[in-house]
């Protein structure tokens, strides 16, 4: 359920940040390896940046470094946990932790999104900050709060930065704040106004607006370009089955100007850790056109880590499904945009990391073992293939 791996395509270079904390380059083509390094975390996010590789951590450094992608030399590195603090203990989930890279070239800017959690007295409290730095490593601004940050995303003409934030429990309490890419300062901000501290499960530009999945209410949103809202559709809200008040969290959104596409999760229960029923829409991709009519929907079978993307398609792992134990779902799922048209690739693990570029899929397959069968399911390895 959390990020163990990462994926990359750089040039001619497939890069893989593995668990224990290695970052491994091979060949594009052939996969014959060209460098290992020893990465000071465990690398859980990975981008290009001019000449560099950029790679971000989750440890007690909370680091973020930029590699020479040929020589695999560091360039330059950033601890966030100068900012957000050291870990309160050494639990996972207390590490310092980046969750999000954006970058642009035109500008040689890294935009970045840090954050740490403790308890204190029993409650829970985050501490986070987004970045911009240049290529050369200097901090251009820090945007904080005592939120959770879950996503970025940066609009086409690099001039406004979107923060997505997960869990809003202290005097910052609003999911989505669009920032200003140059400055730092917040241009507008906006909120599924629900009640509770979850609120925003990922953020997209497309064109001058901004799709929006909320965790708040379960529903995906498209808004204008100062915040207005344009149209809202229910992805997973609270159904009852048999009893049962069901609901699963929209995970993903990748916007461009005519289509919108949603990814839900797992299915919970209001007032209980089991279910004995599956959301009807759990773990699917639901894609919808500019005015908010949906085009199409799919199965994807078990729980999305993350969303890859070029003009045309769309590229999604699939991990279990924690309610239904089927192996046969693993696969890396391809869909084109416009139509909804699948391929996929099965997996005997779980896919869990995916790149995309014109040509290529990188993924990471990682083993798993179904508690109720005992047997190990596939393999720890990067796999790649063509696009076509």
């Amino acid at each position: 359920m959390w990020t163990r791996s990462s994926v990359h395509i750089d040039g001619d270079h497939l890069v893989a940040g593995r668990w224990d904390g290695t970052i491994v380059a091979v060949d594009r083509e052939s996969l014959d390896r060209r460098w290992d390094v020893d990465h000071p975390g465990r690398p859980a996010r990975m981008d290009s940046l001019e000449d560099l590789l950029v790679v971000a951590s989750r440890g007690e450094r909370g680091a973020i470094v930029a590699y020479d992608p040929e020589s695999s030399e560091t360039r330059w590195s950033y601890d966030t946990a100068s900012d957000v603090g050291s870990p309160a203990s050494d639990r996972l989930f207390a590490l310092p932790y980046v969750v999000a890279l954006e970058t642009d070239d035109d500008r040689g800017v890294l935009y970045a999104a840090a954050r740490r959690y403790e308890r204190v007295d029993g409650s829970r409290r985050w501490r986070s900050t987004i970045y911009a730095i240049t290529a050369d490593g200097s901090v251009r601004w820090r945007y904080e709060t005592d939120a959770s940050p879950i996503a970025l995303a940066l609009d086409a003409d690099g001039e406004r930065l979107a923060v997505g934030y997960n869990r809003c429990p202290g005097d910052h309490d609003v999911g989505l704040v669009v920032l200003d890419a140059a400055s730092g300062h917040p241009r507008w901000n906006w909120d599924p106004g629900t009640a509770g501290d979850r609120r925003v499960g990922d953020v997209s530009f497309g064109g001058d607006h901004l799709a929006v999945s909320s965790h708040g209410d379960k529903r995906g949103y498209l808004l204008g370009p100062t915040g207005e809202e344009r149209w809202r559709v229910d992805l997973a809200t609270e159904t009852e089955i048999d009893g049962e008040t069901l609901y699963a969290y929209p995970t993903h959104v990748h916007a461009r100007t005519d289509r919108v596409a949603f990814v839900t999760g797992n299915t919970y229960a209001t007032d209980r850790r089991e279910t004995e029923h599956r959301h009807p829409n759990e773990h699917r991709l639901a894609t919808f056109d500019s005015d908010g009519a949906m085009r199409w929907e799919a199965s994807l079978g078990g729980f999305a880590h993350e969303l890859a993307s070029t003009d045309e398609r769309l590229v999604v792992p699939s991990a279990q499904n924690f309610r239904v134990r089927d192996p046969d779902t693993h696969a890396v799922r391809r869909f084109g945009l416009s139509n909804g048209e699948e391929t996929r690739e099965r997996f005997d693990g779980v896919a869990t990391a995916v790149a995309a570029s014109d040509a290529t899929i990188a993924a990471i397959e990682e083993p798993v073992v179904y508690h109720d069968d005992g047997r190990v399911c596939g393999a720890y390895a990067l796999w790649t293939t063509s696009l076509e």
